[in-house]
């Protein structure tokens, strides 16, 4: 069995049985049956059924959002805001996807030549909790648009939201076997990875699953995308817009309860205006809204599980312990649930745990600078590479410095986050291949040469 736990309050949930082997070999079977059918689809049927999900997303929003919040414990607003952005993104990929597509002339010695993009068939996603519809559509989106279909293995704790998405699916007029869930734990992956059902694999998640499940997919000789984790840093040279950046930094490092890959970890500031930047940080940090994740005033959740708060906990102590300096923050929240106290630690060096790690959760590392390089290679210090974000009023220096972070996104002066109209990916140990973009759609398809001789 598997069972849901409420962050909110400890309570458990639901129970759900984990499928067996014949009902896994069903979902696959469906997969597979609904391939040629679908890689046959014209364009204008495909995106059809893209757009009945967005409107059918839209249309059930309140409801969606609701299971999210119950079963991870982002706040109610955001849950409803990446419902919103799934409806986009399907309709983006439901509109473009064509043209993205279309076969591409190129010169040779033929009397004509040109690439053509071709679905794969079946691809496995495996996905994680923190953004439990919105990590799903972000790859479904674009892999479906192609041609291909989709078997997901969600996270979980987030298994009723993998059902809904499913049902959603069959409920909007997807053949069958366009879109199907199955219930099974992370040790179940390997011999799925490796059925000869499954063409391709993305993954969203953290170092030790992609490792893991990338090393499964090699020796099966499958493409994988990996989509792990990230400890961004965010710059602020000191002729930054100070108040802009403190304000926008609290956004960054703490919504979605401050469990996301790309939120802003590591906060590499220059001393001439580190101080003030930690006073203004800190407290904005304090007058976060902490409560029950279903009230529309609540701005931080609780952490998604029990152990996650902890994790957090002990990164904190271990980092003060060496010598940083706790500002505010720093503890559970006293009541029922897994909450934590929004937390910034400031003097944070490399080597200790804030900064040398990935935080999941709503604790920020500020770390001093002494000039414009020491804080590049502070930004790069590091083994993950998925965004950065740079805040500075000289935009050409913004650039230059850009060019130089080892990332697979540089905001300047913004918020990192993803849009369907970007790639979105990272370097080093974030993982490799693309999402979202034309560059994601072309992830899964084969890039197929046609050389006509006559």
């Amino acid at each position: 069995m598997i069972e849901t736990i409420d962050p909110t309050t400890g309570d458990v949930l639901e129970r759900f049985a984990l499928m067996d082997a014949a009902e896994i070999s069903g979902k696959l079977d469906a997969a597979a049956r609904c391939a040629p059918r679908w890689q046959s689809a014209s364009f204008g049927d495909r995106a059809a059924v893209l757009v009945a999900v967005a409107r059918a997303l839209r249309a059930q929003c309140d409801t969606l959002a609701e299971i999210a919040v119950r079963e991870m414990g982002k706040p109610i607003v955001q849950a409803r805001a990446e419902l919103e952005k799934c409806a986009w993104a399907l309709e983006y990929f439901a509109e473009h996807a064509e043209a993205m597509l279309e076969p591409q002339p190129a010169a040779s010695s033929a009397v004509r030549s040109y690439v053509a993009f071709r679905p794969l068939g079946v691809i496995l996603a495996i996905m994680p909790w923190n953004f439990p519809y919105w990590q799903v559509v972000r790859a479904a989106a674009p892999a479906l648009m192609a041609g291909n279909t989709m078997v997901l293995k969600h996270a979980a704790n987030t298994t009723r939201c993998a059902l809904e998405l499913e049902r959603v699916f069959a409920e909007t007029g997807a053949p069958q076997g366009l879109f199907g869930a199955i219930v099974a734990r992370g040790e179940a992956m390997d011999k799925i990875v490796a059925d000869e059902r499954i063409t391709a694999v993305t993954l969203t998640g953290s170092e030790r699953a992609g490792a893991a499940v990338a090393g499964t997919a090699g020796e099966a000789l499958k493409k994988c995308v990996l989509e792990l984790g990230g400890s961004d840093p965010f710059v602020v040279f000191s002729d930054a817009d100070l108040a802009f950046a403190a304000k926008t930094a609290v956004t960054a490092r703490f919504q979605n309860n401050g469990e996301s890959c790309i939120a802003a970890k590591r906060f590499i500031v220059e001393s001439g205006i580190y101080d003030a930047f930690v006073q203004r940080f800190a407290q904005l940090a304090r007058e976060q809204v902490i409560g029950n994740p279903m009230e529309a005033r609540v701005q931080l959740g609780p952490c998604a599980r029990a152990d996650l708060r902890d994790t957090v906990h002990e990164q904190v102590r271990a980092t003060v312990e060496s010598g940083a300096r706790l500002v505010c923050g720093g503890i559970p929240v006293e009541r029922s649930g897994f909450f934590y106290e929004p937390t910034v630690v400031a003097d944070v060096l490399p080597g200790m745990r804030m900064f040398d790690e990935e935080v999941f959760g709503p604790a920020a590392a500020v770390v001093r600078a002494e000039d414009r390089d020491h804080a590049l290679a502070l930004a790069n210090a590091s083994s993950f590479g998925l965004g950065s974000s740079v805040w500075t009023q000289d935009v050409a220096a913004a650039e230059r410095f850009a060019a130089k972070v080892e990332a697979g996104a540089v905001f300047i002066n913004g918020m990192v986050a993803s849009d369907p109209r970007l790639p979105f990916g990272g370097i080093k140990k974030s993982g490799y291949g693309r999402e979202l973009s034309a560059f994601g759609i072309h992830e899964f398809v084969n890039i197929q040469t046609v050389w006509i001789g006559a």
